[in-house]
């Protein structure tokens, strides 16, 4: 099969196309003939270097895909109420940058009525993330407010719209007027232009001083302390990302008194049983609202895979909106 391996750590041209055998599915897998695959974050981490795959996984990144299933775990299938040759959209650990790949069955998600694979491959990394962190972890509540770090990527514009059709108040920050407007067109009550404004401060007048009750972050660092200090009582921060750095200072007495729940998580490395559960979760509470419209996957723009030094140069120059998704 054809893919593109990562041929040392460095800058977006050691994305290099290569030949590999075509991976073999094992109990409980399906092998997938891909026909897209979606660009993420951690995939331009792992190209410098500096997010190694979990033990067992491909060495060629990729975290998501949509394609037809070609092989595989037959009865898994049929329990997972999925068939042989059906198209669909899974979340994988690796190697979803090539033409075949093996995915989990209980990873795998049917592709939404009217979707064609370049929308579905843009689906799982985000909306498995956005689900587990924002509904699992931080218990989003109708009526509640959250704040988006980075509102127009690709985790930003479904947190948007997964939390205003969960019947949330929604602020998202992102680095342009232009940007901001995007936020907005997609369903956010509220957008910071974090250059020139403090979003602590604004989140704070925007909410009459209350505070959020959620914030996801994909920053860190400094932020930490500005987000603590813009939460209400009983708020929760989730960091998802350390693009800002590691180290972080915040005024633990505001954590005591307001009772906040500073937290996070990363979703590669954990168990298939893990993520499982969470596409379940999708397929009962999301699926219906993708097919229905009333959420939706933001393509910024498709690249042939061979280009994926391209799309990688592209989301590290921060001027997309929405995600990125390389075609076979």
């Amino acid at each position: 099969m054809n893919a593109i391996e990562i041929s040392r750590p460095g800058e977006p041209e050691v994305l290099q196309p290569t030949r590999r055998a075509r991976p073999e599915p094992q109990a409980g897998e399906v092998l997938i003939r891909v026909s897209a695959s979606g660009v993420n974050r951690p995939d331009v981490l792992q190209r410098k270097g500096a997010y190694p795959p979990p033990p067992g996984a491909s060495d060629l990144p990729g975290l998501e895909v949509a394609g037809v299933i070609a092989s595989g775990d037959e009865a898994a299938l049929a329990a997972a109420g999925l068939a042989m040759g059906q198209r669909v959209c899974a979340l994988v650990a690796g190697g979803g940058y090539a033409e075949y790949v093996t995915a989990p069955v209980g990873q795998c998600l049917p592709v939404p009525d009217g979707y064609t694979d370049v929308q579905a491959a843009a689906l799982p990394e985000t909306f498995f993330t956005v689900w587990s962190n924002v509904f699992d972890r931080a218990r989003l509540q109708a009526g509640e407010t959250l704040l988006i770090q980075g509102g127009t990527s690709g985790i930003g514009v479904t947190a948007i719209q997964l939390a205003k059709a969960f019947g949330a108040t929604v602020i998202a920050t992102a680095g342009s007027d232009d940007k901001c407007e995007a936020c907005r067109a997609l369903g956010a009550d509220h957008a910071i232009n974090y250059r020139s404004h403090d979003f602590a401060a604004e989140a704070l007048h925007m909410t009459g001083g209350r505070g959020v009750d959620v914030v996801l972050d994909m920053v860190a660092g400094d932020y930490v302390a500005r987000e603590v200090s813009c939460l209400a009582e009983d708020g929760r921060l989730v960091i998802i990302a350390v693009q800002g750095g590691v180290k972080a200072g915040f005024d633990a007495g505001l954590v005591l008194r307001r009772r906040l729940v500073i937290t996070g998580s990363t979703l590669r490395p954990r168990p298939v049983a893990f993520k499982a559960a969470i596409a379940a979760a999708l397929r009962a509470r999301v699926w219906p609202l993708l097919s229905a419209g009333t959420v939706k996957p933001v393509i910024h723009s498709t690249w042939p895979a061979a280009q994926a030094a391209q799309a990688h140069a592209l989301m590290e120059s921060n001027q997309h909106i929405g995600k990125i998704v390389l075609t076979w």
